[in-house]
């Protein structure tokens, strides 16, 4: 009989798999920080860390879809989203590609490319266009007596 193998699915694996996530996590407190950060806890290998602070995850053992995951910076704090990942890592996080952004040779790198901005849609800085033309229905205007 083996000595310290542990059946996959057994208790005792998923006990092993836990103490290796709250590892990862930085300890119970980065457990509990995540856990209510992004209502996710998983482990996986890093990847990379784009120039925002994002940090990319992938772990085959996962489903396919659900193997690639980001954890936002903590400058976002609970307001993140998907528009905070850079053109460079969309392509790895949705299976376009399987080259990390710093493996990929084909990547245009040009002067003239500007650098990635989130949507800034819903909060104070998005664009609201005006119109110059007339309205085809206009208030109606009650007559001065």
């Amino acid at each position: 009989m083996a000595g310290n193998v542990v059946r996959p699915g057994s208790l005792a694996d998923k006990f092993q798999r836990l103490k290796r996530i709250v590892d990862q996590s930085g300890g119970w407190k980065g457990f509990l920080l995540r856990a209510a950060r992004i209502d996710e806890v998983k482990e996986g290998k890093l990847v990379g860390v784009d120039k925002f602070g994002n940090k990319y995850y992938e772990n085959p053992m996962y489903f396919l879809g659900r193997n690639r995951w980001v954890e936002y910076s903590e400058r976002y704090g609970y307001d993140y989203d998907g528009s905070q990942i850079p053109a460079e890592w969309y392509g790895w996080m949705h299976y376009k590609t399987d080259r990390l952004p710093s493996e990929d040779p084909t990547r245009p790198k040009y002067k003239w490319i500007k650098d990635h901005e989130e949507n800034p849609s819903g909060t104070e800085k998005a664009y609201v266009p005006y119109s110059t033309t007339r309205p085809k229905i206009e208030a109606w205007k009650p007559p001065k007596a």
